[in-house]
C-alpha cells in the first residue's frame, strides 16, 4: 500500500508548545495515531495507516509529541505527563467527534491515559506492541548498578537503540513521572471495544504485557491478536496487513456504538 507524503501543519498548544500534525478528512469515527518512544509521525506504521484510512474514507490524525519529529521541544525534557498533554491538545484541537485511538508501543500507554481523560471521545482502542508502564516494567529492572547510580546522580543515561543511530535518552524525570501514571496495578476502567496486536518475536516488549493489559481492562470486548513472526515494529507487509484487518473491524464495531449510530438504531426500532 503506497504511503502518503507528510504535509505537516502546526498549532500552538495551551502550554505554548508548537506541535506538528497531519490530518485527513473522512467518516466518523476517526482514527488518531499515537507513536512510540523517540518515534515520529513519518514512521511506516503512521503513514501506512493513514493511507489505509484515506483509501477507505476514514478520518485520520497523526502528530509528533513535543521533542519528537517536527514538533518543538527537547526530547530529554519530555515525560509521560507532557506527551499525554500533547496528545489531548491535538485531539481537542484537530479532531471532531468520536475517535478510535491507536497507540504503538509507548503510544499504547499514552492512548489509555488519553482515553481515561476523554472517555466521551474515545470510541475504541487499538494497541500495537503495547508497552504500558514501560518505565517501571521494562527499563528499571534491566539497569545495572552503574546505570542506576548514574541515573540518580547525573539525571539521565543513554541506552542502545536498535532502530537508529541516536541512543535512547532515559531521564530521572521520565522515570519519576512515569511512576505517577502507572496503570497496570489494578483495573483500568475503560469499557469501549479494545483490540491488541503483538508479535511473538518481540524482544523489546514481551507479548505477555499485552495479555496483562487485556486482563486489566474492564471492557468485555477485548481481543488480542498474536503474530507468530512479528517483532516489535510490526512494520513488515504481513504484519501491517493484519493490523489493517483488525483496525477495519474495530472501526466497524466502534462506529456501531457511537451516539449517532445508537440514536439511528433506536429510531429504526421505533419505526418498525
Amino acid at each position: 500500500m503506497q504511503e502518503v507524503e507528510a504535509k505537516p501543519r502546526f498549532f500552538s498548544s495551551r502550554n505554548g508548545r508548537l506541535l506538528a500534525y497531519e490530518s485527513a478528512p473522512g467518516t466518523s469515527p476517526g482514527v488518531v495515531f499515537m507513536g512510540g518512544f523517540m518515534s515520529d509521525m513519518s514512521g511506516t506504521k503512521a503513514t501506512s495507516l493513514e493511507t489505509f484510512c484515506r483509501k477507505n474514507g476514514h478520518a485520520f490524525l497523526r502528530f509528533d509529541y513535543s521533542g519528537h519529529g517536527l514538533s518543538q521541544g527537547n526530547f530529554a525534557d519530555g515525560t509521560i505527563s507532557s506527551w499525554t498533554e500533547d496528545t489531548l491538545a491535538v485531539i481537542d484541537a484537530c479532531s471532531q467527534g468520536p475517535q478510535v485511538f491507536v497507540g504503538s508501543s509507548m503510544g499504547a500507554w499514552i492512548m489509555i491515559l488519553a482515553a481515561l481523560q476523554r472517555p466521551e471521545i474515545c470510541a475504541g482502542l487499538l494497541g500495537i506492541a503495547a508497552a504500558p508502564d514501560f518505565t517501571q516494567r521494562l527499563i528499571l529492572p534491566h539497569l545495572d548498578e552503574d546505570q542506576t547510580a548514574r541515573l540518580h546522580n547525573v539525571g539521565h543515561i543513554e541506552l542502545a537503540n536498535a532502530y537508529g543511530d541516536d541512543p535512547y535518552v532515559i531521564t530521572q524525570a521520565l522515570i519519576e513521572d512515569g511512576h505517577n501514571h502507572l496503570i497496570m496495578g489494578g483495573d483500568i476502567p475503560l469499557n469501549c471495544p479494545v483490540r491488541l496486536v503483538h508479535g511473538l518475536q518481540d524482544t523489546d516488549v514481551p507479548a505477555q504485557l499485552s495479555l496483562d493489559l487485556a486482563q486489566r481492562l474492564t471492557s468485555q470486548d477485548v481481543t488480542l491478536t498474536l503474530i507468530k513472526h512479528g517483532e516489535h515494529r510490526l512494520s513488515d507487509l504481513a504484519s501491517l496487513s493484519r493490523i489493517y484487518l483488525v483496525l477495519a473491524e474495530l472501526i466497524r464495531v466502534a462506529g456501531s456504538q457511537t451516539p449517532q449510530a445508537l440514536a439511528a438504531s433506536s429510531i429504526e426500532e421505533d419505526m418498525s
